[in-house]
């Protein structure tokens, strides 16, 4: 099997020294292990993409030494694959209709006689409202995951990792599932569909082998193993990595500028110098 990484930055801002370090790992390794590495660019969310980002993106990996094979994928070319995929997943009693608003779960989630919810991965924990209520498309804000029917078909499931945080097989949990995670969203309104569908897709489509990303997405994995087998696609091998911090431990966020590599190019920083700062 090719050894097969990709690093998949979205075009809503600068790329940063986290970015750095992501992409500078994933090519190394493709490169060590004579494999592919390739480049993604993420648009899904059209109202936040900008070519002007795009094309920065491709001048700071160039500069940083990194080359990537084939054509470039870009989200953004492939929404009719994932409507269909959708669809696929509705076919199979997987999905229903949500017309809760972001004020509606907050509410739900406040009202005593809900409980409180959880954060998970797809950040806070549907209450199930619309679950039962048969909503029409045309009405609703978005296309959950029924994660019990999900998990009845598809568990149990296993996936491998050997980033330094969480190194090992990890079996899936129908209850940690349903409860940690809940019917997380496959499609919006106003997108084609949820980040977990289309890296998902993206990534069988590319034939990935290796997922080497931010240990912040770990959580997500689940997820993503969970929908790889309702869609009967392979799993790939993950890698989740340490976060690039800042002085006081925060992770880096594209709303820092500071530490956006094209600032440290304007100032005469070298690509090795790029390298020693996160630790490569």
């Amino acid at each position: 099997m090719t050894f097969i990484t990709r690093f998949a930055p979205s075009p809503t801002g600068p790329l940063h020294l986290g970015h750095a370090y992501s992409a500078l790992l994933a090519h190394d390794m493709a490169r060590d292990a004579a494999g592919q590495f390739l480049l993604r660019i993420d648009d899904l969310d059209q109202s936040r993409a900008r070519p002007g980002w795009e094309e920065q993106i491709y001048e700071d990996l160039h500069w940083l030494g990194i080359t990537w094979n084939g054509a470039v994928r870009k989200q953004s070319a492939h929404f009719d694959a994932y409507r269909a995929t959708l669809d696929q997943l509705r076919n199979m009693g997987l999905t229903y209709e949500c017309t809760c608003t972001r004020r509606d779960i907050e509410a739900a989630a406040n009202a005593p006689q809900e409980g409180v919810p959880q954060f998970g991965p797809d950040g806070r924990v549907y209450p199930g409202t619309c679950r039962h209520a048969h909503h029409m498309a045309q009405d609703a804000t978005c296309t959950r995951l029924n994660m019990e029917k999900a998990c009845a078909i598809a568990l149990p499931l296993t996936f491998t990792e050997s980033g330094p945080l969480h190194a090992g097989d990890h079996t899936l949990n129908a209850e940690t599932l349903m409860t940690h995670v809940g019917d997380v969203v496959l499609s919006r309104r106003n997108m084609a569909a949820s980040y977990h569908l289309s890296v998902v897709l993206d990534d069988a489509a590319t034939q990935v082998s290796h997922v080497i990303r931010g240990a912040d997405l770990f959580e997500a994995t689940a997820i993503h193993v969970l929908l790889q087998a309702l869609l009967k696609l392979p799993t790939p091998h993950y890698h989740h990595h340490d976060l690039i911090r800042d002085a006081a431990g925060k992770r880096l966020a594209k709303r820092d500028d500071a530490r956006a590599i094209a600032k440290y190019r304007a100032e005469g920083a070298s690509p090795a110098d790029i390298r020693a700062m996160v630790g490569l």
